[in-house]
C-alpha cells in the first residue's frame, strides 16, 4: 500500500495537491486528526484490494489536535508502517496575498491573535519540526495551480517506493533562489545568449540558443563535471532512502543558459531510465 500524508502551511496549495492526487487514482481524506492516522492506516491495510493508494491531509485546521502529528509520524515509523510525508510550503508574503485575495480566514486567527501576519509566522514556527521530517517538499510560491498539479502527477504516478524521483528546475537568480532545491548549480559564468541580438528574445528551448550555449568550451567543461557529479551522487541518495531530489540550475534571468542545461540534464536522466521531471520556473518572466 502506498500511503501519503499531505501537510504544510495554510495557503500553500494543499487543496490543489489533494485534488490532483485524487485525479491520478488515490483515495483521499481531507483534514484527518493526526491521532487517527494510525487507525485509518490499519483499516486501509486490512482492505488492500480497495486501498492500493491512499492520501490523507492533516494540518493546522485541527487546532490543538494537530500538535500530535510529530508523535503520530514517529509511531508509524517505529511500527514499521511505510508512509511518505509531502510538505507544501510557500513564501509568507505570497500566502498573505493569497488569503487577502480569497478573503478566507487563517485557521489560527481568533480573539487573541487578530493579525494575519502574526498567524502566518506562528504557523510556520509550529510546523517547522514536521517540515524537517518531510520526504517531499514543494514550494508553491511561484507555481500556478496547473504547475502544482503537474508536479504532483510526476511524483506519484509511479510507485514512490521504487526509485528516486529527480526534478530538474531552471530559474533566474534575479527572481530568487528556489527554496526546495537540494542541489543548486550557478551557470552565470557561462557565455550569455542575452547579449546576442538575434538570440535575446528566444529561450534555452530554441535550437539556436542551445547550440550557442553548448558550443562554448566553458559549457562543455561544466556539463562534463555536472553530469559526473550527479551520476555519482544519485545512487548515494537512493541508498540513504531519499525519495525526491530537486536539482536547480540558475542563470541571471532564467531564460537561456539555465533552461538549456536543465533540459539537457533532464534528458540525460531519462536516458538512464531515471524518474525525472523538468520545469522552467522563470522562462516567461
Amino acid at each position: 500500500m502506498e500511503f501519503i500524508i499531505v501537510t504544510g502551511l495554510s495557503g500553500a496549495g494543499k487543496s490543489v495537491a489533494i485534488d490532483a492526487m485524487e485525479d491520478i487514482g488515490f483515495y483521499c481524506v481531507d483534514n484527518i486528526p493526526p491521532k487517527l492516522i494510525s487507525t485509518f492506516y490499519d483499516l486501509c491495510q486490512q482492505s488492500k484490494d480497495e486501498f492500493q493508494q491512499v492520501a490523507v491531509v492533516t494540518d493546522i485546521r485541527g487546532g490543538s489536535l494537530f500538535g500530535a502529528l510529530a508523535d503520530s509520524l514517529e509511531k508509524l515509523r517505529q511500527e514499521g508502517r511505510a508512509y511518505k510525508l509531502l510538505f507544501l510550503d510557500a513564501d509568507d508574503t505570497v500566502r498573505i496575498n493569497r488569503f487577502k485575495e480569497t478573503r478566507r480566514k487563517h485557521p489560527l486567527l481568533d480573539e487573541e491573535m487578530t493579525s494575519l501576519e502574526e498567524a502566518i509566522r506562528e504557523e510556520r514556527r509550529i510546523l517547522k519540526p514536521v517540515q524537517e521530517m518531510a520526504h517531499y517538499m514543494i514550494d508553491t510560491s511561484k507555481l500556478s495551480p496547473t504547475q502544482l498539479r503537474q508536479r504532483i502527477s510526476t511524483l506519484f504516478l509511479g510507485n514512490t517506493e521504487e526509485t528516486l524521483s529527480v526534478h530538474c528546475m531552471s530559474f533566474g537568480f534575479k527572481h530568487g533562489l528556489p527554496t526546495e532545491a537540494d542541489l543548486v548549480f550557478d551557470v552565470r559564468c557561462l557565455p550569455n545568449p542575452f547579449y546576442v541580438p538575434e538570440l535575446k528574445k528566444l529561450t534555452g528551448l530554441d535550437e539556436t540558443v542551445r547550440d550557442y550555449v553548448f558550443q562554448a568550451e566553458e559549457t562543455k567543461g561544466f556539463v562534463e563535471r555536472m553530469i559526473s557529479l550527479v551520476d555519482y551522487m544519485l545512487p548515494l541518495y537512493c541508498k540513504e532512502g531519499k525519495s525526491q531530489l530537486v536539482i536547480a540550475i540558475g542563470c541571471t534571468g532564467g531564460h537561456h543558459r539555465s533552461v538549456a542545461l536543465a533540459q539537457f540534464l533532464y534528458n540525460h536522466l531519462l536516458a538512464q531510465n531515471r524518474r525525472a521531471s523538468v520545469n522552467h520556473r522563470d522562462i516567461h518572466r
